[in-house]
């Protein structure tokens, strides 16, 4: 399948749904767009000019003919799992799921054997790894002979997440289904770990599992890491790479400073950065590289994506992991 050929599906009538529709209607993609509520989905459809269904989504699902052959679904993180295996159920074999895809490591594996099991190819929406600024780094590292070490922080701006009334299931699970869009861009640039020593202590009412991370470990790249985050400070997320001739930092990540040597300052980078001014950043080349149906290594595979919760549920909860021992904890 090639994109502006097939309709397709948008599952969500939310911001990120928002964020899909904007590139889909700029790239003239048709879609059909699966909401829950009414309301939503009329304010949705007035919004975009595009059919807009409401309800289950089994019934929307089985109201559609043909079944559209690829899907985004961009509801609430803890509707991912649900939609996806109805959208698996009544045929769809191309789909690209927001993160976290599901809300604990045995859903996501649950899913990812679904998928499998119905030949489907599903992705994880990690768009950060599209960003203007990730694309010219990875040129860099590649330019420098590889990452030598990297460190990065995802503390999370709590007090400004209690006030916007995410539900307690999505809450609960914030560092699955927020945190790791820097863990995973962090990995994705210097490789997977190899090995893993990790702390979790402290904790929050709505987060239980941890409030203070730390760790470090190597990469199946052989890049030292260590990261560290903590909830209940003031902080923000960043990621820094060390090369031979640079370090790369990506703080914020929507923008690229280097350091060389001999000097302390940070230089900013100037980026073609265009469509991440003008979209959501990221969205528009991720949109664009799901519909192309060819082979992109920034689009996760559900089942690299699954294989990887081993790691982020020890970043979480604290202790050991590695690829020749498996996982323990402390």
């Amino acid at each position: 399948m090639s994109d502006q050929l097939k309709r397709i599906i948008l599952a969500g009538c939310g911001g990120m749904a928002a964020a899909y529709a904007k590139v889909l209607r700029q790239i003239e993609q048709p879609f059909v767009v699966l909401g829950r509520s009414q309301a939503g989905a009329e304010k949705f459809a007035a919004e975009w000019d595009v059919t807009v269904g409401h309800g289950p989504h089994e019934e929307q699902l089985a109201s559609l003919e043909p079944l559209p052959a690829a899907a985004i679904v961009a509801v609430s993180a803890a509707s991912l799992a649900e939609v996806t295996k109805a959208l698996i159920k009544f045929g769809c074999r191309r789909i690209l799921i927001e993160k976290p895809a599901a809300m604990n490591p045995a859903a996501v594996a649950d899913l990812a054997r679904l998928a499998e099991r119905h030949d489907v190819d599903a992705y994880v929406a990690y768009n950060r790894r599209f960003y203007s600024s990730v694309s010219r780094a990875q040129s860099l590292i590649a330019e420098d002979g590889g990452a030598l070490s990297l460190k990065f922080d995802f503390t999370e701006a709590t007090r400004r997440i209690e006030a916007i009334g995410k539900s307690a299931t999505e809450l609960e699970g914030w560092f699955f289904g927020n945190s790791t869009h820097v863990v995973d861009l962090a990995f994705f640039l210097a490789g997977e770990p190899r090995e893993l020593q990790a702390q979790s202590c402290g904790a929050l009412p709505w987060h239980p599992t941890g409030a203070i991370f730390s760790g470090h470990g190597v990469t199946n790249r052989d890049a030292i890491f260590s990261y560290h985050a903590n909830w209940l400070a003031p902080g923000r997320w960043g990621v820094e790479i060390m090369t031979r001739h640079r370090r790369l930092v990506l703080q914020p990540m929507e923008q690229l400073f280097r350091q060389d040597h001999n000097t302390f300052n940070l230089e900013q980078m100037s980026l073609d950065d265009e469509l991440d001014r003008l979209y959501k950043p990221g969205i528009y080349r991720q949109t664009r590289a799901f519909l192309a149906a060819e082979p992109d290594e920034r689009l996760l595979p559900l089942a690299k994506h699954a294989s990887l919760f081993a790691v982020y549920a020890t970043i979480r909860d604290g202790g050991v992991y590695s690829t020749s021992q498996g996982t323990t904890t402390e």
